[in-house]
């Protein structure tokens, strides 16, 4: 039973909201299993009810929620009923409630959840920032490692074979050698030896008098949409080409199958592996740079 006082400025033996509802119900021989089970309460709760120990029933809003229903059932007006509960709640000095608590605990609970949000946002912007520097410096420095081993006239000097006429290339140590100022800013010169004139043509062969016969041969064509630095060799791990291509270069080389190819920046290079479009697997790919073996069909 609730400590609530019953006495109100009204008679004393005057029944009261639940005490009301439980006359007219008994009057009209329903049970209290029978609200019970239209309030959806169980049969302790609808007693509490009709006693007034609204208590025991949670917050007033369900109490006044449960006494409406109550009284629709029984016939009784809901405004006497309400009535009679708002003077028992006052004569108990119960405070009245003030805001809604449980609003300003969303309202709180809101706020720490849009900071875990912005947190959580930033955090993605930062590690797509630093997976886009490392995917472009990774990039950058596979071209400039490979770019720094050799010069771009390696291929020349270090050639066998003068591939134009399939012999032997001799220097002549008495041959000049001159250094030639490019006009850069840099000071960069260049070597001018005294070589055969070149052959006005990319198209570079590894077909020599010591290669059998019966080899296969593959032919790969690049064509340079802006600049990558390139390296080529056969089986027999000639080098076919070694420098960097730039937009519109267009250059043919054939050797001994297979053929391997690295490309500084493959975004800028078309490969045409005996006269069909080679598309450069994804698995061979690093980023920009790519490294692949191709085969004769």
């Amino acid at each position: 039973m609730s400590d609530t006082p019953k006495s109100v400025e009204t008679e004393p033996d005057t029944p009261l909201a639940g005490m009301r509802l439980a006359e007219a119900r008994r009057a009209q021989d329903i049970s209290v299993l029978d609200i019970a089970k239209e309030l959806h309460l169980d049969e302790p709760k609808i007693q509490a009810l009709e006693e007034n120990d609204f208590d025991a029933l949670g917050a007033p809003v369900f109490a006044k929620g449960h006494l409406r229903k109550y009284a629709e059932l029984v016939g009784v007006p809901m405004d006497d009923i309400l009535a009679d509960y708002y003077a028992l709640t006052r004569s108990s000095g119960a405070p009245p409630v003030v805001g809604s608590p449980r609003n300003r605990e969303r309202d709180f609970n809101l706020g720490r959840w849009l900071k875990v949000i912005v947190i959580v946002v930033l955090l993605g912007a930062a590690a797509a920032a630093a997976y886009w520097w490392y995917e472009h410096q990774a990039g950058e420095a596979a071209v400039q490692a490979d770019a720094g081993v050799l010069a771009p006239f390696a291929a020349t000097v270090e050639s066998d074979l003068d591939a134009s006429s399939g012999h032997e290339l001799t220097l002549d140590p008495s041959a000049s050698v001159g250094v030639r100022d490019t006009g850069e800013d840099s000071g960069a010169a260049f070597i001018e030896a005294a070589l055969p004139e070149p052959v006005a043509t990319d198209i570079v062969s590894a077909e020599t008098s010591s290669t059998p016969s019966d080899v296969p041969q593959a032919t790969l064509t690049m064509n340079f949409s802006g600049d990558c630095w390139t390296e080529v060799s056969d089986a027999t791990g000639k080098r076919l080409y070694f420098d960097l291509g730039v937009a519109g270069r267009n250059v043919t080389v054939t050797g001994a199958a297979p053929l391997r190819a690295l490309f500084g920046d493959s975004t800028n290079v078309r490969v045409v592996l005996n006269g069909e479009d080679y598309v450069i697997p994804a698995a061979m790919r690093s980023g920009r740079t790519a490294r692949l073996t191709v085969n004769a069909p």
